[in-house]
């Protein structure tokens, strides 16, 4: 069924997968669950999650430094 909404945010993905003891990649800092369910996620679900993503890599850039 097309329901004429076309999907524009795409993947943050970096092919670079390694989840850590939270279960956030570090390739992208998306959460397990974030990363299974993206396509069913609605455009502004992807937009908060990029968001959080941000928020994660700037956190650990923080503690690796």
């Amino acid at each position: 069924m097309n329901t004429g909404k076309k999907n524009i945010t795409t993947s943050p993905c970096v092919r670079n997968c390694c989840l850590n003891e939270k279960d956030v990649c570090l390739g992208c800092f998306r959460h397990i669950n974030e990363i299974i369910g993206w396509q069913s996620f609605t455009e502004q679900e992807k937009l908060t999650i990029l968001v959080s993503c941000t928020n994660r890599k700037i956190d650990h850039e923080s503690r690796m430094s």
